[in-house]
């Protein structure tokens, strides 16, 4: 449960004089801030309006009594302030838009529930469909470090002119006690910002298994799994702030730019784990470099930096696969994103990230999704994803669309820390164990390689050669001692 709230007064201003001069009886959007469970505090950094649908209709309207069904034309404030009005909203769509809009959050920095303009009237008998777009905002942007099962709901008033929030319990069931009132004020949250910064290496090195009977993997299949279970041991890595220990709760006193490096434990090699599994056919090698940004408060301690941190790195590999899967979703056809072909037309029959591992005899390539920052409020960032054959244009065309904001027209205020995109590697298992018999030196490379298991019979010889060996050098050694203990 949150008790106050806090929001930034300059955006919530701004957002006030926007809707107080739109002529729309109602309307939905996100509540974009932070929630923290240790102080028992949010903060609200701005608002975004929810854009029309695919039909072209509002997200948020007013349902007017029977008596006013007949009248045509647009209604007046006075007349949607009937008592018996009733908000209308397509909870999907304003669902989708915090979808799309939590990806492009960074660490700090979350979608927090939603805000609605409407009267005294409408808002009083729309508790219960807002509880439900609540509730359905926090399943579609949900994210790693949520320990709280409340969200923000605001209400902007226009007759009286005034600004109420409440929390929304994330129960399964909605009832008229999810909503409870919490004290909130404006005042300056941004400004006291500070900023950590991430440069992450990874490396991680996911098994292929035979076909099962139950379900047949596909390579988003794999990909996901081994996040999931990578998950655990980014959360025990250890942080270096500013070439400093970070062993306490202790607040973050400097300004400028930290700096922050995650040292993570010795972990499992795959490869050799993966030698006494007799059903894996091949490994996933998932590798590259990603940047990250958290955004603290001033009044939190720095350990919630770095959690934000690992938060974000998880959620910026999850959402480049989610971005896969839904140009996969909207174009069955080939997708042209970095992929190349070893002398076939596998490409020609699914996407790539649909394609079924274990049953692949042939090499493919996939780059994921890049990371871009672009300048958002007082010195934060949003991001966004762009595809190898994708410009800056389209990151503008987002912005607009999702964050109702203009993109910086100088592209070098948009920061592309992240020059080579993150690639995967699957390769035969026996081409992994034994570098040296691997006809291939793309696993230096940052690419995707796909190859089945029929190398595997070819390299399996050559290990033969080096047991024999072995057996040799060891029958000799026995047969010298024997001649010294003879001698003796």
């Amino acid at each position: 449960m949150v008790k106050a709230v806090v929001g930034e007064e300059s955006q919530l201003h701004l957002a006030e004089d926007r809707l107080s001069r739109s002529s729309e009886p109602a309307q939905v959007g996100l509540v974009i801030g932070k929630l923290n469970s240790a102080l028992d505090r949010g903060f609200v950094f701005d608002l975004v309006p929810t854009p029309q649908n695919d039909a072209g209709q509002p997200a948020c309207s007013v349902l007017e009594p029977a008596k006013d069904n007949k009248k045509k034309g647009s209604k007046s404030k006075s007349q949607t302030s009937d008592s018996s009005s009733n908000l209308v909203i397509d909870k999907d769509w304003v669902a989708e838009h915090a979808r799309q809009v939590s990806r492009m959050m960074v660490g700090g920095i979350k979608v927090v529930g939603i805000y609605v303009w409407a009267s005294e009237a409408a808002f009083k008998n729309s508790t219960m469909v807002l509880c439900q777009t609540v509730k359905g905002v926090a399943e579609a942007a949900s994210t790693l470090e949520d320990d709280l099962d409340v969200r923000l709901l605001i209400h902007i008033c226009y007759s009286p002119r005034r600004w109420t929030c409440r929390n929304c319990t994330l129960s399964s069931n909605i009832t008229s006690s999810s909503l409870r009132p919490c004290d909130f004020k404006m005042g300056r949250v941004l400004t006291s910002l500070q900023t950590f910064k991430c440069l992450y290496n990874f490396d991680l090195r996911l098994p292929i298994y035979q076909e099962k009977t139950s379900k047949s993997e596909t390579l988003v299949d794999v990909l996901c799994n081994g996040i999931s279970n990578y998950v655990k041991e980014l959360q025990g890595a250890k942080a270096v702030i500013d070439g400093n220990l970070v062993v306490n709760d202790e607040a973050c006193t400097t300004e400028g730019l930290h700096e922050v490096e995650l040292l993570l434990p010795f972990m499992k090699d795959m490869y050799i784990e993966a030698c006494s599994q007799k059903d894996v056919v091949g490994v996933v090698n998932f590798t590259g470099s990603l940047c990250s940004f958290s955004f603290l408060n001033s009044k939190e301690p720095i350990s919630q930096a770095v959690a934000d941190i690992k938060d974000d790195i998880i959620r910026s590999l999850g959402s480049r696969l989610d971005i896969i899967c839904d140009e996969a979703d909207e174009d069955p056809g080939p997708i042209d994103n970095g992929i190349k072909e070893a002398g076939n037309d596998l490409a020609s029959e699914k996407p790539v990230s649909q394609l079924v591992l274990h049953s692949l005899r042939k090499n493919c390539n996939l780059s994921l999704p890049r990371r871009v920052f672009v300048p958002w409020l007082a010195g934060t960032y949003i991001c966004d994803y762009l595809q190898p054959s994708e410009t800056l244009e389209v990151l503008k065309d987002h912005c607009v669309e999702l964050m109702s904001m203009e993109a910086p027209n100088d592209a070098s205020k948009i920061l592309e820390p992240e020059e080579e995109a993150i690639r995967v590697s699957t390769r035969s298992f026996w081409d992994v164990v034994i570098p040296y018999c691997s006809t291939s030196s793309s696993t230096q490379e940052k690419n995707i390689e796909i190859t089945g298991k029929e190398n595997s019979q070819k390299t399996s010889k050559s290990p033969s050669l080096y047991f024999v060996a072995a057996v040799i050098i060891l029958l000799l050694s026995v047969l010298v001692g024997f001649v010294f203990v003879r001698k003796s």
